[in-house]
């Protein structure tokens, strides 16, 4: 059973994702969070870094917008199906979210690569730090390596999930750039939709959608989605 450990709205602050807008979340540190009760939480509108559960607080706006794709409906447009065969050679594996070198230095040759060409700050992201917020041990908590073995078995992209019984959560995506010409972040997604259909959960959520934002508007396209209407407190249905 879930233990909470601190809840608190944080102060306001510049946004992240709206250059005029200003921005605060409600945070919860929480152990000892089952599946189930995660589960709960998602459908609600929180996300999940580590043991921080979080959803956007902030006042006057409501821009983010939780977003799920059902995944026996979805219908990926030929873009997405080009990725996906463009990226039919690798090969995927899911298992538990770890930390190493080849992950750290991967993670930090995609954020570098971000940073040149689309003015991110620098996120400089150690073994603590990783493991922190990527590979935290929880019973949800799934990794999705994409590898290529004709590099070797070379590790070229890292997608950070959680699965529940009924809601697959695609958390965090990083991949080499020297692959960029793959669309592996298109790819990725079409992959872990493709993974909880063949285990029989009919949602997977994107996270946040921003229409305002051009790194959070893509996930519009895929098709059909659904949103999620304000924010449900914990006892409403």
């Amino acid at each position: 059973m879930a233990r909470v450990l601190e809840a608190f709205v944080e102060p306001e602050r510049a946004c992240v994702y709206l250059s005029e807008a200003r921005a605060k979340q409600d945070v919860r540190v929480m152990i000892d969070v089952t599946p189930e009760e995660y589960e709960e939480m998602l459908v609600r509108g929180y996300r999940r870094f580590g043991p921080v559960y979080f959803r956007p607080a902030c006042e006057g706006c409501s821009e983010c917008v939780s977003i799920r794709i059902p995944t026996l409906a979805f219908e990926p447009s030929k873009a997405q199906r080009r990725a996906a065969k463009a990226c039919r050679g690798l090969r995927i594996e899911v298992a538990r979210p770890t930390v190493d070198d080849t992950r750290l230095a991967l993670f930090a040759k995609w954020h570098a690569a971000r940073e040149e060409t689309r003015g991110w700050d620098p996120s400089p992201t150690d073994r603590q730090s990783y493991f922190q917020s990527f590979a935290y041990p929880h019973p949800s908590a799934r990794e999705v390596g994409f590898y290529d073995d004709e590099a070797g078995g070379k590790l070229v992209g890292v997608g950070l999930a959680d699965e529940t019984p009924t809601a697959w959560s695609a958390v965090y995506f990083f991949y080499d750039p020297d692959y960029a010409k793959r669309s592996l972040g298109v790819a990725n997604v079409f992959v872990q939709v493709e993974i909880a259909r063949s285990r029989g959960i009919p949602y997977v959520y994107l996270g946040y959608r921003v229409e305002g934002c051009p790194s959070l508007r893509y996930k519009s396209s895929y098709r059909p989605h659904e949103l999620l209407v304000g924010r449900p407190d914990p006892a409403e249905e």
